[in-house]
């Protein structure tokens, strides 16, 4: 019986994903668990793998597409069966909705002879793109087939020895293919971070940076027309979230300075008792400590706003901002409140390094139920942000820099203070209760020791 193979949910949030490349074609043979798909959600890129062994057929979209999550994008297939033409539990397709179904002929040929090696299409992919020469490999699969194994084993090789890489193809993302493009950037010369070292764009633009300049990419046309971006990937869904936040829930923004000279002290003794080798302690770690302990006092912000009901979560999950060139990604300390400040530390560190890699995973970029975002390092001082839906509230925070205020005998005294603004859903959230909070946060950054109570 044929098994759909759907797009896959990647988070609570999530509804649609783009599909940026098939790695597989119709009539390929798979095994259970092979990627058959490369897919980009509005966080990260994913493979969908195959959820049984067979035959791909009934593909119902191209490169390119935008698939609502759930939808059936394609059917593993026993030999000789035909795909549905239409999918169980939905109504017949139009045309520009899905592309029309293969023909049954094309649905079930087996996989094409490409010489005299027997290897699975995964593996095939892996040595094209690595250039291995796969005649006369040994393989550890079934009636020894080469798998994916043996090739990932080659690719460990010294050049030349067990097949070695011989060719010149590269695997690599468009989005990292097309900012080669623009910056004139050898592929072969970039190591990527992606599954199964696929060249991610993060990659290409690590090695733009490491390299020497290069012409600035031309932003017009040869007749002084301006160029046109399309407004796509991360950057169209960020742009159809941010919108859909602004004019469906009503922002409410408060704004509040706090003294931070307690703070910077108590991150300078923290960072003394880092053991050598660990990565120091950034303010940003004593910010995401600070809110998360803040949000235990003030539940009604740890929520989502979903289906006209406030849901209150049980696990406070704070989401910190990375800016990246093509969007902006939320990586999430889960459990922040139960976390000691040297773990948050660490995890702040090794979250904003992988999402400049683009090695994130779905885990680390759901489930987040409050968004910090910082702008200070670029000497920002105050700000507002649009909530990251369905979360209730963001803190937008601003710098710290001195400035001169009244002690309690009126006379003016130099202090380091950090401007932060709350923005919320006035839906759930009222403005004594966001006040409130940000109340808490400044006890909880003006004195330290409170949050260790």
């Amino acid at each position: 019986m044929a098994k759909a193979i759907i797009m896959p949910k990647f988070g609570f949030t999530q509804e649609d994903a783009t599909i940026v490349e098939w790695l597989v074609k119709e009539g390929d043979f798979v095994e259970k668990n092979d990627p058959i798909a490369e897919v980009t959600t509005d966080k990260v890129n994913m493979e969908v793998e195959s959820p049984e062994e067979g035959y791909i057929g009934g593909i119902r979209y191209q490169e390119g597409d935008v698939v609502p999550v759930t939808k059936i994008i394609a059917y593993v297939l026993a030999e000789g069966e035909e795909a549905p033409e239409t999918d169980e539990d939905e109504a017949p397709a139009t045309a520009a909705e899905v592309e029309a179904p293969p023909s049954p002929a094309a649905a079930v040929l087996p996989p094409a002879a490409s010489g005299p090696v027997d290897a699975t299409p995964v593996a095939r992919r892996m040595a094209a793109a690595e250039g291995i020469d796969l005649s006369g490999v040994e393989g550890s699969g079934a009636q020894g087939r080469v798998t994916r194994e043996d090739v990932e084993r080659l690719i460990a090789a010294p050049p030349g020895q067990n097949g070695g890489r011989t060719g010149d193809k590269v695997r690599a993302t468009p989005a990292a293919r097309r900012a080669a493009s623009e910056q004139g950037i050898n592929l072969e010369a970039v190591t990527g971070s992606g599954p199964h070292g696929r060249v991610q764009e993060a990659d290409v633009l690590a090695a733009g940076q490491a390299a020497p300049a290069a012409a600035p990419p031309v932003r017009v046309t040869s007749d002084g027309e301006p160029v046109v971006v399309p407004l796509e990937g991360m950057r169209r869904t960020i742009a159809e979230r941010m919108q859909a936040s602004a004019q469906e829930a009503p922002h409410i923004t408060l704004t509040l300075d706090i003294d931070m000279a307690k703070a910077i002290a108590f991150r300078e003794y923290a960072n003394e008792r880092v053991p050598e080798g660990e990565p120091r302690i950034s303010m940003t770690a004593v910010i995401v400590k600070a809110v998360a302990w803040t949000l235990r006092q003030h539940p009604i912000l740890n929520s989502y706003m979903q289906n006209n009901e406030i849901w209150m979560l049980p696990n406070v999950n704070v989401g910190v901002a990375v800016a990246l060139d093509e969007g902006l990604i939320v990586p999430v300390v889960r459990d922040a409140d139960v976390k000691g400040l040297r773990q948050i530390g660490a995890e702040v560190v090794d979250l904003a390094k992988r999402a400049r890699e683009g090695r994130l995973g779905p885990d680390d970029v759901t489930d987040g139920t409050f968004t910090v975002t910082n702008l200070g390092m670029f000497g920002i001082s105050h700000f507002t942000a649009i909530i990251n839906p369905p979360q209730v509230a963001i803190l937008a925070v601003g710098q710290t820099a001195t400035q001169f205020v009244p002690d309690e005998q009126g006379q003016p005294v130099a202090r380091p203070l950090m401007t932060v603004t709350i923005s919320a859903d006035h839906r759930a959230i009222d403005g004594a209760q966001a006040a409130r909070f940000l109340a808490s946060l400044r006890e909880a950054l003006e004195e330290p020791a409170s949050i260790l109570l």
